[in-house]
């Protein structure tokens, strides 16, 4: 941490006045954030409504195929809702939607929440058992799958709990296609329905649950957190009014998946506060990034900390000169390159934040200064960590301990009826994020699993993730499930998964260190492809570390700390080391003039 990154009375005091033009907008944004009663009627499908009659004209959402007005979207998503209705979907029903990026993904989300419905937002790039396990995990009486994912669907469905729900199809393009055999055309099914606003979205709480949002477990497989429509209400005031407050002469250019969170409440919230405009692209592209924000006339963009990297590794291009992107909005922008990635591509803001699905905190940067997660009006505490027994200092009374201020220690967040925890699905997941007795006898405190850093001003700055669950490509990878799939290949008889940083790249990739069984030999071609098809590409481990034995502790944990500082350094390892290099569908061994190449940054990952 620099010590310019500490913000200082007089500071602070520098940056009110480039914010004052916004404080009507801010006040409002606090009274959303701040609002104590759960049984009020407010709801993502209240926010749409808003927009949609102030801002009936103005663009809601574009792709490469439309440009629908907010009047066009609402009507669209009402249409829907009256669909769903008619095939019993109500309240509190749990409709599974696989769909990528397109516009019938937003609108049928928007149709679920207007009916009060939650949408379980499936990982589009799960398969085989984890895609199975989250759709079992939530018990969904109805399937929304888009065409492009039906295989992927079709592959699992002997295996779901439910597997005669009723199942609807959205083609891929062409709106009139006949539906396959076994399912119904949703779109057909809307197309005859009242486009009015329904009765039932006025009726919708904050205490109602709007998405499931899949997190990785440390229990090896994801869980279903619950997003409720307070803390989408709360990302509206906190991101949508304090934060960026874009206007309805505003483009967002989103390519984040919209089964994150930072796609369907940060971005969705931030737009829909000021009618601004999404302009929505199906996969991220590096190459084609300047080009659609010069397509789209996009003044803003939603991010995540990897993707700054890709762009900032691309070369120059004459669309990126004066283009007119003048603030975005993510997390994970690394404080390494934050000041590089703002002068080159002349961004005025960065909203940077920091939330989590299932957590009852979030911070964001609406003083706008730079290597910062921003300001949390909730009340939380960084406290003294012990990393190498994994677990919070306590002093002699049994109680935890705040770290001084630049001094790194575990983010954890008081549990109350302003700041409450929704957690997961699973009550015991819920359970085992909560501590108990922290400053004084009967509080209870939401554990986010992070290590961050006061930086003053209720400011911090995030540091690294605990435990065992790491982040790679800007996805939450769990170690356990990809210990699981390794244990699953012959041979394999232990299986360590850890995170390694490779310099120049955020976050951490995964790292194995194997032991074989008696005889057996490594056949590292034969365990990538295995790898491939078992895991999203984000989790299967870039190197790999063969053992003799494995230390673990009294409970039969692994001992990872050795593992992940050693890493994978030729000269601190003695055993065979092996690397899997970008663009190679094999393992290679890994010796000290590659080690040197890839911390040289020879090999870009």
């Amino acid at each position: 941490m620099s010590h310019a990154d500490i913000i200082t009375p007089t500071r602070f005091l520098a940056h009110l006045p480039a914010t004052l033009g916004r404080v009507p907008r801010m006040l409002r944004g606090l009274y959303y954030t701040g609002i104590r009663n759960r049984e009020k009627n407010l709801s993502l499908g209240w926010a749409l409504e808003r927009a949609a009659r102030l801002y009936p004209d103005s663009p809601a959402l574009i792709d490469e195929r439309r440009r629908l007005s907010y009047a066009l979207f609402n009507g669209w998503a009402n249409r829907l809702a009256r669909a769903f209705q008619a095939e019993g979907v109500g309240h509190a029903s749990v409709v599974a939607v696989m769909l990528e990026n397109r516009a019938e993904l937003m609108v049928v989300l928007a149709a679920l929440a207007k009916l009060g419905a939650i949408g379980a937002l499936v990982n589009t790039t799960q398969r085989g058992q984890v895609l199975s396990h989250s759709l079992n995990l939530v018990k969904p009486s109805h399937f929304v799958v888009g065409e492009e994912l039906r295989e992927a669907f079709e592959d699992v469905r002997p295996a779901l709990e439910n597997s005669g729900g009723r199942c609807y199809w959205i083609a891929d393009g062409e709106e009139s296609a006949q539906a396959p055999v076994g399912w119904q055309s949703l779109m057909r099914l809307a197309q005859e329905q009242d486009s009015n606003n329904l009765p039932e979205t006025a009726k919708v709480r904050l205490k109602d649950a709007c998405f499931y949002i899949y997190t990785s477990g440390t229990t090896g497989l994801p869980k279903a957190s619950i997003m409720s429509h307070g803390k989408w209400i709360k990302a509206y005031g906190g991101f949508g009014h304090s934060g960026l407050g874009l206007t309805n002469s505003d483009v967002l250019y989103l390519t984040l998946p919209c089964y994150h969170n930072n796609a369907v409440t940060v971005c969705w919230s931030a737009v829909l506060a000021g009618g601004a405009a999404i302009a929505l692209r199906r996969k991220f592209s590096a190459s084609a990034f300047w080009k659609d924000v010069q397509t789209y006339q996009a003044t803003c963009f939603g991010y995540i900390g990897e993707l700054c990297r890709y762009l900032l590794n691309q070369p120059q291009c004459a669309e990126e000169r004066g283009n007119t992107l003048t603030c975005m909005i993510g997390n994970g922008l690394r404080p390494s390159i934050w000041n590089e990635f703002k002068e080159r591509f002349g961004i005025e803001r960065i909203t940077e934040f920091y939330a989590s699905s299932e957590g009852n905190i979030g911070f964001t940067n609406v003083f706008n200064f730079d290597n910062t997660v921003g300001f949390s009006p909730a009340t939380y505490a960084i406290v003294r960590y012990d990393l190498e027994n994994d677990q919070p200092v306590r002093n002699a009374k049994g109680f935890m301990e705040k770290v001084d201020k630049g001094e790194a220690g575990l983010l954890i967040s008081e549990i109350s009826d302003k700041w409450p925890f929704d957690g997961y699905t699973d009550p015991a997941k819920s359970e085992a994020v909560i501590y108990r007795n922290v400053f004084k006898e009967g509080d209870t405190w939401f554990n986010t699993g992070d290590l961050m850093r006061d930086i003053g001003f209720k400011h911090t700055q995030f540091v690294d993730r605990l435990g065992d669950t790491f982040r790679w490509k800007g996805e939450n990878v769990s170690t356990t499930e990809v210990e699981n799939a390794l244990g699953a290949f012959p041979g394999v008889e232990d299986a360590v998964v850890y995170g390694v940083e490779i310099p120049g790249t955020n976050g951490r990739c995964g790292m194995a260190a194997l032991r074989l069984a008696d005889g057996a030999s490594l056949d590292a071609a034969l365990l990538a492809a295995h790898l491939d098809r078992e895991l999203p590409a984000y989790a299967v481990p870039l190197f790999l570390r063969l053992l003799v034995q494995v230390e673990t502790t009294g409970t039969f944990k692994y001992k990872k700390t050795d593992l992940k500082r050693n890493a994978y350094d030729p000269s601190s390892v003695t055993e065979a080391l092996y690397v899997r290099l970008p663009g190679e569908a094999d393992y290679r061994a890994l010796d000290g003039a590659l080690f040197e190449a890839i911390r040289g940054g020879v090999h870009r990952f």
